[in-house]
């Protein structure tokens, strides 16, 4: 397959401009939704942001390629854009960006565009070619130029070099979130400066059609030298006792050189098997404490949350379809059907907080860590049990000095051992930095022994003072101030409630899936985790307002939305009621001063009614189809139309009307 077979001519603008990056990029869209290869604009759009989010694709030297593979796209496809005046795009050389490409890849296991793909990404490294590009006159000398290039550069995507007499022999990973566009230009990179240093090199790439070129085991035992460009995580255990170079994908296309000099120059640690790969990402050391701690604990939340949104939404179902008549004491067990969905998802729902404490230690510290937050977390959900400690006769026993302070403070009767979802995230942050403490403590022993630490030493002594910690600390502590919370919330009257509602309400709404978004999500599945079921459903509607508010505004004051803005109404619609709050992300980005107050206070009002009806929700998420096991359903709905309404309102206030 060509590259030109790809990009349609509807698709190419010589002549583009744009005031912003995220200007160019929805003009870019705009390019691709005219070679009809795109079902669905709105999700196309949202991923392409959401790969910018990662990281900027702006290449440097003016060049810029936007990327995203979702069920939205049709079949492959390819969009291009000349600026002549250029465009902010944070590049990594800083620079204007002028020349942009944006790729469309379906979601499917056919990814023989991926090989065109990289070649274009390849090409576009070729500092005349892409000047070619950007001086030309007109779509067809555009379409020329390409389809020229594409004849020469016939094998171009090999990543091998054999060298005689070579100065070192490399090999090497490249990798980037999507597998599209960095992951083989990185490539490419480290292969040209490989050449020119008189260096072998053997580069494999790891994209979205999965790893080519893969290094084999007799290539690992004769390099000199790794260099791994990545900036997702790759099987990294087959590289230990080598020299090891690991940097971000983009270093592997704007350092290539400087990498390769570094192997020649032997000037690497030498990698063991039980690293930390995960805390060792390159760029870890400009990462910011506050960033670093939320990418841990999004890590333990993204893995927990099938196993809550699973589990919850069985357990809805077994109390929807019980007879409270029968016995209110065994509710939600009454009926067989009823029992068979209830201990099917407290099997999956009691997986929540090993899961979570056992991700967010795997973040921080990789597979050592896991062992030990499971267990901390096991010992959140379990907390300490109360112990009866008696003689052979049956007679309780006392004890003094240390016994009888575990027995009366560690396994006392006071009700207050239970740490649960609080204890659980605790837990999962104290286990990796346990791991990362043993690591170091243990970085002096011989290399012979770097086979039992994480084996024998790391397990033991880490699940030793987890466990400590979670007995005589952590459980005690945090199970007092977990269950004033839980208090609290359950002695708070109707206007604390609201308020809190409101508070709810908005932060789903003024990130929309971002930290702040998150945050309150969490604290919904917290509660339901402490029995407090309004929350959740002050947070369930406060995500579902903004896309549906937003699609409304498009159904009923036209005006205000572009023609692309109105075709994505229906889409809003679906997403709302799905419970998918980033279906209004493309609206605020475009017009964030109007679309997020607006939003916000939408979902705001909507919360605070949820509060004030008294609606409760014991499933974490599911939108307009768990609705059935809403408490007080019908005012639900209420709310969702009320805070929907505001939110159309209020954007029809704050927007004018515009003409394309």
């Amino acid at each position: 397959m060509k590259i030109t077979d790809l990009l349609d001519s509807r698709s190419v603008d010589v002549n583009g401009s744009a005031a912003s990056k995220e200007d160019a990029i929805h003009k870019m869209v705009d390019l691709m939704c005219r070679s009809e290869k795109i079902n669905n604009r709105e999700i196309y759009t949202q991923k392409v942001f959401a790969r910018e989010a990662e990281g900027s694709t702006g290449m440097g030297e003016g060049i810029a390629i936007p990327h995203a593979k979702c069920d939205a796209v049709i079949k492959p496809g390819l969009a291009a854009m000349v600026l002549k005046d250029g465009v902010d795009f944070d590049s990594m050389d800083g620079e204007k960006t002028n020349l942009i490409f944006l790729i469309a890849a379906p979601n499917t296991e056919d990814n023989i565009h991926l090989d065109v793909l990289g070649k274009l990404s390849v090409m576009m490294m070729d500092e005349d070619f892409s000047n070619s590009l950007k001086q030309a006159a007109s779509v067809e000398e555009f379409l020329k130029i390409i389809d020229e290039a594409d004849e020469e550069s016939k094998g171009i995507d090999s990543y091998g070099a054999e060298v005689e007499n070579s100065n070192c022999n490399i090999i090497a990973v490249t990798a980037c979130p999507t597998g599209i566009a960095h992951t083989y230009m990185a490539a490419e990179a480290l292969e040209k400066a490989a050449v020119a240093n008189n260096c072998s090199i053997k580069v494999e790439t790891r994209g979205s059609g999965g790893a080519k070129n893969v290094i084999t085991a007799d290539e690992i035992k004769a390099a000199d030298c790794v260099i791994i460009a990545c900036d997702v995580n790759v099987p990294m255990e087959r590289f230990a006792g080598k020299k090891l170079i690991k940097v971000q994908v983009s270093d592997g296309i704007g350092k290539a050189e400087q990498l390769v000099k570094q192997a020649m120059e032997g000037n690497a640690p030498i990698y063991t098997a039980e690293k930390n790969d995960a805390a060792d990402t390159a760029g870890t050391a400009k990462e910011g404490i506050g960033h670093s701690l939320y990418k841990h604990l999004m890590s333990g939340v993204s893995h927990m949350l099938p196993f809550v949104i699973g589990g919850g939404i069985l357990i809805a179902l077994a109390f929807l379809l019980d007879d409270f008549s029968i016995n209110p004491g065994n509710f939600g067990k009454n009926m067989p059907i009823a029992a068979f969905f209830k201990t099917i998802g407290e099997a999956a729902f009691g997986l929540m907080l090993p899961v979570l404490a056992g991700f967010i230690a795997y973040s921080i510290a990789d597979r050592p860590g896991l062992a030990v937050g499971f267990v901390g977390g096991i010992m959140a959900a379990n907390g300490n049990a109360v112990l009866e400690w008696v003689n052979a006769d049956g007679q309780s026993l006392t004890y003094g000095g240390l016994n009888g302070f575990i027995q009366n403070t560690v396994f006392g009767s006071s009700g207050n051992t239970v740490s649960g979802f609080l204890g659980a995230l605790v837990a999962g942050f104290v286990a990796g930095y346990i791991v990362l403490g043993l690591r170091k403590l243990f970085s002096k022993l011989p290399q012979s022994m770097d086979g039992i630490k994480p084996t024998l030493l790391y397990p033991v002594l880490g699940i030793f003072i987890m466990g400590a910690l979670m007995l005589l600390v952590f459980n005690p502590i945090i199970g007092i101030v977990n269950t004033s919370l839980a208090d609290l919330l359950n002695a708070m009257g109707g206007s604390s409630k609201v308020v809190l509602g409101m508070v709810l309400g908005a932060m789903m709404a003024i990130d929309m899936g971002g930290p702040i978004n998150k945050a309150a999500y969490v604290f919904g599945t917290m509660a339901i985790a402490n029995g407090n079921y309004d929350i959740m459903a002050a947070v369930m509607i406060g995500g579902m307002v903004p896309p549906i508010g937003i699609a409304l505004a498009t159904t009923f004051f036209k005006s205000r939305f572009t023609q692309s803005e109105r075709n994505s109404g229906l889409t809003n619609y679906i997403m709302g009621l799905c419970f998918i709050t980033e279906g209004a992300i493309p609206f605020a980005a475009s017009d964030p001063g109007r679309v997020i107050p607006a939003t916000a206070l939408g979902a705001a009002a909507a919360g605070a009614l949820s509060m004030t009806f008294g609606c409760t929700l014991m499933a974490p998420h599911g939108g307009i189809f768990v609705f059935a096991v809403v408490g007080s359903w019908p005012m639900y709905l209420i709310a969702l139309a009320v805070g929907s309404v505001v939110t159309m309102l209020l954007l029809a206030l704050l927007k004018k009307p515009i003409q394309e």
